[in-house]
């Protein structure tokens, strides 16, 4: 079974910038499948925010946070990473990791979830 624990969350400042890591741990390893940030506002649904795949050349991105977020992963140390830029009051919400064998971006692809983390984009 695989556990996954997002940390990093954290109250910010608009314009600022937070790094989310979520740590995989359990009989598996994180190199052989697709993980994902997925982000909840409070009265929303869960959202995509970017996922990136077993090669770690590639990646997707929401067009929300494209060009400000940048996801990576050290498979080395089980972690996946969201670097947050140019942070605004609508990022604010819980974000989420999430892992699958499937490459996409519905959260109904998504086996594995952590508890969440809380970012809240505010002055």
């Amino acid at each position: 079974q695989v556990q996954l624990a997002e940390s990093g969350g954290n109250l910010v400042q608009p314009g600022g910038s937070l790094r989310l890591a979520c740590v995989a741990s359990g009989r598996w390893s994180l190199s052989n499948d697709i993980m994902a940030w997925f982000r909840q506002a409070p009265g929303k649904e869960r959202e995509f925010v970017a996922y990136i795949t077993m090669s770690p050349g590639y990646a997707k991105y929401s067009d929300s946070v494209k060009g400000r977020f940048f996801i990576s992963r050290d498979n080395a140390k089980n972690t996946l990473y969201l670097q947050m830029g140019r942070l605004k009051p609508e990022d604010t919400a819980v974000y989420y990791c999430a892992r699958s064998v499937v490459a996409g971006i519905s959260a109904e692809y998504y086996e594995d979830w952590g508890p969440g983390t809380q970012v809240t984009v505010s002055s």
